[in-house]
């Protein structure tokens, strides 16, 4: 064991291994030019290995500070070789806490296998010359269902996974309200499936893995769904058992839909807000009409007053068509999982009279401009088009972008780079949206929604 040297802001230097790591079941058949690729610092590859290969080994980790861990591990490294007879990962300087009398925790390894194992995927077949068509439709969706099934995600069993969105910064009471719905969500048999980080995306799994160990359920799922620019602000939680790392938020996103026979929503923040218009936008298409998705938003009764804000918010800006796609059920934990096992039951005759997968929503549709990426610039963010009379499918994807260019400030690097550079990002738009825009997230930083530790410094200005 080494010792990092002193980090500016830290009280101490934090404890560091070297290790050798030979990964098997999957791992061991990568091909040298995949290891070649996640080796090569000139595509930036290695520096993407680097920091992913990080979060996973500060799984635990409280801080939402993408820059947290690497000012505290400044000279960590990961290296792939390729050998005849398999692989090796060596860590240089890696984290203490990831390793226990010398060795590496198997969950922490698990969950950096799955690192090296996408990344090297996205390398070769979502490269230039991966030969994978990522302009049309067709084509993201069936890169999204090539990562999943890369990843081993996919399994003909019965519809039972529930995906939980939520903040990563949430008060106590949310947190344990969380735990309890996954509890009861646990005892009827569903599987979770959240972002994999702490807070909301943590309690479900920690009540739903009491629940499954008294049910005697051998094999859980535990998916945690993240993607680069997040994975290093919001490191894993010690539950998930599954993770997969798709190449950015839309393609996150679209795999949640793809994957999750049902959706619950906890309290959260931009990010949250992000996930529900991404949603809802999706339902609200005429194509998605008759298709069952159960979605119920819930929390304490604390938390009554959020989503009656919410609610609002979506009446205003979506019209009162939006609200006949989720449910709202406050304190009833109980409630929560018989009316998401109800729906579920739907979802599956569903699927068995349209002939569709049980373990892939090929059914749903959705539009190239909820699968194209989106950067959040400046001009971008001030680009939107945030006013009344577009079709409400049409104003869920610019809304949705809106909060993805306020997550990206608050905690991905590139977009923490754009406003040290410039500024706040400016937001224009419909007087009256924008007056209810501003008032949600004035409550979320009221509520301490945006950020887990500090005082938090807006990212944006809402412009009527």
């Amino acid at each position: 064991m080494s010792t990092a040297p002193h980090t500016p802001g830290f009280h101490a230097p934090l404890p560091t291994v070297n290790a050798r790591i030979y990964p098997s079941g999957g791992l061991d058949v990568l091909s040298r030019d995949e290891v070649a690729r996640l080796r090569d610092a000139s595509t930036g590859m290695h520096d993407l290995l680097r920091r992913c290969a990080l979060a996973v080994l500060t799984t635990g980790s409280m801080s939402d500070d993408p820059r947290a861990a690497q000012a505290q591990y400044p000279d960590f490294d990961i290296q792939v070789h390729q050998q005849d007879r398999g692989m090796r990962i060596d860590l240089s300087n890696a984290p203490g806490m990831a390793f226990v009398d010398g060795e590496i925790i198997r969950g922490v390894a698990e969950l950096l296998f799955a690192v090296v194992r996408d990344l090297a995927f996205r390398a070769i077949e979502l490269g230039e010359d991966g030969g994978r068509d990522l302009e049309s439709s067709d084509g993201i969706t069936d890169a999204v269902f090539g990562l999943l099934r890369n990843a081993r995600i996919l399994e003909p069993a019965d519809p039972n996974l529930v995906v939980c969105w939520g903040g990563h910064s949430i008060s106590r009471e949310e947190y344990i309200y969380t735990k309890q719905v996954g509890y009861e969500l646990g005892l009827r048999g569903l599987d979770i499936c959240t972002g994999c980080g702490p807070g909301a995306m943590k309690g479900p799994m920690k009540g739903a893995n009491i629940a499954h160990a008294k049910q005697r359920r051998r094999y859980p799922r535990y998916i945690g769904v993240t993607e680069p620019g997040i994975i290093a602000a919001e490191s894993p939680n010690p539950i998930v058992n599954h993770l997969v790392i798709m190449p950015d938020i839309e393609k996150r996103l679209e795999a949640f839909v793809r994957i999750g026979h049902g959706i619950i929503v906890f309290p959260g923040g931009v990010g949250t807000a992000e996930e529900i218009l991404y949603l809802l936008g999706i339902l609200l298409r005429e194509e998605n009409a008759g298709l069952p998705f159960p979605l119920i938003f819930t929390g304490p009764t604390a938390s009554a007053p959020y989503f009656e804000q919410i609610d609002r918010f979506l009446r205003l800006t979506l019209g009162e068509i939006a609200t006949s796609r989720y449910e709202i059920i406050i304190a009833d934990p109980a409630e929560v999982a018989k009316k998401m096992t109800a729906g579920i039951r739907k979802v599956r005759e569903h699927r068995i009279a349209q002939k569709d997968s049980f373990f892939f929503n090929w059914s749903v549709d959705i539009p190239l401009e909820f699968q194209q990426p989106f950067r959040p610039t400046h001009e971008a963010m001030a680009a939107l088009d945030l006013h009344k009379g577009r079709k409400p499918h049409e104003l869920a994807a610019d809304l949705r972008r809106a909060f993805s260019g306020i997550v990206a400030g608050n905690v991905k690097e590139e977009g923490m780079r754009h406003i040290d550079e410039r500024g706040p990002f400016e937001i224009h738009g419909d007087p009256e949206m924008m007056q209810s825009l501003d008032a949600l997230l004035r409550a979320f930083v009221e509520q301490r929604r945006m950020k887990i530790q500090g005082d938090y410094q807006p990212c944006y200005r809402v412009i009527a």
